[in-house]
């Protein structure tokens, strides 16, 4: 029985790969477009080869007319040049055309595609978080740089599929139309070997196929280095500028910390790996730039070096001759598709490797057992439930926990005891935690650092809904409600609200959002860590009041005493001794008098 050599199989393997990737657009809800797109590009690629078979046709007769003196030939035949050459300017255009809108349409349908998986089921969050988690082999996963992925090896793939594939369509076809007009110009070859005699027919459609043979094979093994070299460029490229958007982000934080040389260290060492692999790259497309210059310009004279004893001893013609030469172009052109797209297949097979690798992120996610749950629930509640770190160190082991609506709850534990990765759980959106979590369907979690979208201050109220949902009325009390009532009057001003207001204004717009949008369950991971104590004070009694008057729950994350005494139920992360299943033990305890510190809890500092 026979087996696939361990290169064939990865050949197989990335062809799969990518019809898995191709596949879905023309099986989408836009198939019928794209396969009408794709049929007529295929059948304006064809219409060029037939146009290079007229072509072919009119050289022999244009350049015999030339050789007899023949001016009533030559000029029907410059007539005739001129619609062919319409015709074939007609085709070349809307071949480009539709060739483009289907790359713009595809693109668009991928891209559409790949953000609703992305953007679904906190996906982008989950996918951040696995960056370092171990696989089964003990690795880590590298960053996954969906940004890259979504906007630029997307755009790549489809082009490149589109413009690959056609040009071995046509090559394919062209080879099918010139072979046999080469086979009947070429004639046959007649030597004498050991006494005998010998005559090889079709001798130039042999040459054509031996000379591409070669150099496709010479320029895979020359080329082959670009293909990790794709991959790698494509990744350092990413890196240098995810770091550039953080140097952004954290803009205020690195200007207070004078950090500026630490970042200009960082990035000009992420430039370096970018320079240094594009030399990399420079030097193996040289490598084969060399080669492939070589063989495009022997191929120019190569006909004319094998045909010319036949011109020469008068067989054929200059027309005839002419002829030859352009059957043989396009026969050693179909071959050489290869040689020439090579540094294109390289781009294509780097980028396809990187979107595998980003699908099969998603179907990593779909295969992750998480805790399991109740997410319309009249509490909140949880069992056997077991956290965990990405490193996969266990935080909590088979914990219990539970509060009822009128509670007012207060996680207490060390720094690093896993109160925000608790608090993750709760919501719904931890990805390494097993257990049964039960919690409200009109609930908010409020962030300690919470996010603003640039744009319309209304906009960054309101989110994640539409503040068309909201009257005016509503949101100033909100603003006021929340001690912003300066913002009152700029609803309608668009800014970057992350970087204008000040991390207490920050975490006083999140609030806003919660005295709006008046959620029964109440569920706040520091939320206050940035006000003073009286603007903290008047905040919690303002939050009690309306868990109380909508019959709701606060559960609150905080180091400060004085949040104790909002409180009456308490659930602490207490550390272990080594050897322990876990590092932290979750103990809920009675009410605990206002300022104090439960036991086990570090004192706040």
């Amino acid at each position: 029985m026979l087996t696939m050599t361990p290169k064939l199989k990865a050949f197989k393997t990335f062809v799969s790969q990518a019809w898995a990737l191709a596949k879905p657009y023309f099986q989408s809800e836009e198939k019928w477009k794209a396969r009408a797109l794709l049929g007529a590009i295929i059948a304006l690629n064809l219409g060029l080869v037939y146009m290079a078979v007229l072509f072919n046709d009119w050289n022999k007769l244009f350049y015999d007319a030339l050789q007899d003196k023949n001016a009533a030939v030559f000029w029907s035949q410059l007539g005739r040049f001129t619609y062919l050459a319409f015709a074939f300017i007609v085709i070349a255009v809307y071949k480009f055309y539709l060739t483009q809108l289907l790359e713009m349409r595809w693109r668009a349908w991928m891209t559409g595609h790949y953000l609703e998986r992305w953007l679904s089921n906190q996906a982008f969050y989950k996918l951040e978080l696995n960056r370092f988690a171990p696989q089964a082999n003990g690795d880590h996963k590298n960053p996954d740089n969906p940004d890259q992925r979504i906007q630029e090896d997307i755009n790549q793939f489809t082009g490149l599929t589109i413009s690959l594939s056609m040009g071995l369509l046509n090559s394919v076809v062209t080879l099918a139309s010139f072979v046999g007009i080469l086979w009947g110009l070429s004639g046959g070859f007649d030597f004498s070997f050991n006494g005998g005699h010998y005559n090889i027919p079709g001798f130039m459609v042999w040459m054509a196929l031996l000379y591409c043979l070669a150099g496709s094979v010479l320029t895979h093994y020359i080329g082959r280095p670009q293909i990790l070299l794709n991959f790698q460029q494509q990744r350092v490229e990413a890196d240098f500028r995810h770091h550039m958007v953080r140097v952004r982000e954290y803009s205020e934080a690195i200007a207070l910390d004078r950090g500026e040389a630490v970042e200009r260290g960082q990035l000009n060492q992420r430039f370096d790996k970018v320079l240094g692999n594009y030399l990399a790259l420079i030097k193996a497309q040289k490598n084969l730039v060399w080669f492939t210059s070589f063989f495009g310009q022997a191929a120019v004279v190569f006909p004319f070096v094998v045909a010319a004893p036949r011109f020469f001893s008068g067989a054929i013609q200059l027309g005839e001759l002419m002829q030859i030469s352009s059957a043989f172009g396009q026969v050693q052109g179909a071959l050489s598709w290869f040689v020439d797209s090579y540094p294109n297949l390289a781009s294509w097979r780097a980028t396809t490797d990187r979107l595998t690798s980003f699908e099969a992120s998603f179907k990593a996610l779909e295969l992750t057992e998480y805790a399991r749950g109740d997410s319309d629930s009249v509490a909140v509640s949880a069992d056997d439930l077991t956290l965990k770190l990405p490193s996969g160190a266990v935080l909590l082991a088979h914990a219990a926990l539970g509060a009822q609506a009128g509670d007012r709850v207060l996680l207490q534990g060390p720094s690093g005891s896993g109160k925000s990765t608790l608090f993750r759980t709760l919501a719904g959106i931890w990805p390494f935690a097993t257990g049964w979590v039960s919690r409200p369907a009109n609930a908010m979690f409020i962030p300690q650092r919470p996010y603003f979208p640039n744009g319309p201050l209304r906009d960054a109220l309101a989110y994640p809904q539409a503040p068309q949902a909201y009257n005016e009325a509503q949101l100033h009390r909100a603003l006021t409600d929340a001690l912003l009532p300066d913002l009152v009057g700029q609803l309608d001003v668009a800014d970057a609200w992350s970087q204008k207001l000040s991390g207490g204004e920050q975490q006083r717009l999140a609030l806003a959002r919660v005295f709006l949008k008046k959620p029964q369950w109440i569920f706040a991971d520091e939320a206050t860590s940035a006000l003073d104590l009286v603007t903290e004070d008047l905040i919690y009694k303002r939050l009690l009041a309306h868990v109380e008057q909508v019959k709701g729950a606060l559960v609150s994350i905080a180091h400060r005493p004085s949040v104790a005494s909002f409180h009456q139920q308490f659930w602490t992360l207490v550390p272990q001794p080594e050897g322990a299943p876990a590092q932290f033990a979750l103990v809920p305890s009675a009410a605990t008098p206002p300022g104090a510190v439960p036991t086990g809890v570090a004192s706040p500092t």
